[in-house]
């Protein structure tokens, strides 16, 4: 089976993090979150280091 390419999505659902509450901490938009997580859109490098490390 392959392996989940959206680590993003995994984590959040490891945490129990909704993607509105990660718009609001990151301060983009739920669109631009769930563009994340449905691997429409990839965040900058930064964002992404960001979100790993709240809790």
């Amino acid at each position: 089976m392959l392996k989940s390419m959206n680590r993003i999505k995994e984590v959040l659902e490891e945490k129990g993090i909704k993607q509105k509450w990660l718009a609001e901490k990151l301060g983009k938009s739920y669109n631009m979150v769930n563009g994340y997580v449905q691997n429409r859109q990839q965040p900058k490098l930064g964002i992404t280091n960001l979100a790993g490390t709240q809790s």
